[in-house]
């Protein structure tokens, strides 16, 4: 719920999937899951022009800006690690291939893209990877210790890692065996990439997660200098 641009991350995360027509979501709630609860319970209320009518404890609504999404939040524990929060939700879900991402990172990722990649492979499930740029720039210097360029945060060490962004067939949830005390990214997926069940979609363009200050701030000058590459709305 940290906010970058006057919105929390959450909400550009959804916003991102709601651009390419997603609109249904089910919101894992842990640490102050109240707080995301009260958000949303009232996001129809905080986004429209409103009359309160004080003698008959009545509201009429005006102008709205709600968005179009229908959004079932779940308290799945405080302590649950991230395969248990999936496996709690199980039944929401249902029978159907589901996408899931986490809630901390943006990226300018074409959803109906990465669908048709997980449609065409056939496997169960499909992980986006991104490879991230270095923390710091660094500098080409010759045999003289002469400094001839430098270079502005390159991509770090040029591996891959995991930018959630995933697309689930239903029997994922088979995987997750451990209960609440399962993470995600290691039996599940261990034991899908074991079985070759899960591919990768690797996205070259913009993905950043908001892990520090420094991060939050870097997302928020984005936003504030429309350079914001995840905001196609």
């Amino acid at each position: 719920m940290v906010e970058i641009g006057g919105r929390p991350i959450l909400w550009h995360i959804m916003k991102i999937y709601s651009y390419y027509g997603f609109n249904e979501f089910i919101i894992m709630c842990g640490y102050k899951g109240y707080v995301i609860k009260e958000y949303f319970a009232n996001y129809y209320r905080h986004r429209s022009d409103l009359t309160v009518d004080m003698s008959t404890n009545t509201i009429c609504y005006h102008k709205n800006h709600a968005e179009p999404w229908k959004v079932t939040l779940i308290d799945t524990g405080l302590d649950t690690m991230t395969g248990g929060r999936i496996k709690r939700v199980q039944e929401y879900v249902g029978n159907e291939p589901f996408m899931l991402t986490y809630g901390d990172g943006v990226c300018d990722i074409n959803i109906n893209t990465l669908v048709d990649y997980h449609k065409q492979h056939g496997k169960l499930i499909t992980m986006t990877s991104v490879q991230p740029a270095g923390r710091f720039g660094s500098l080409l210097i010759d045999e003289n210790n002469n400094i001839l360029s430098f270079k502005e945060k390159p991509k770090g060490d040029g591996s891959w890692i995991n930018a959630g962004y995933f697309v689930c067939q239903p029997e994922v949830f088979n995987y997750i065996q451990g209960g609440d005390s399962t993470f995600f990214e290691r039996e599940p997926l261990e034991g899908l990439a074991k079985e070759r069940q899960l591919v990768t979609y690797k996205h070259n363009g913009f993905w950043k997660p908001m892990d520090t200050l420094r991060d939050k701030t870097e997302l928020s000058d984005m936003v504030e200098n429309g350079t914001a590459p995840w905001i196609k709305w």
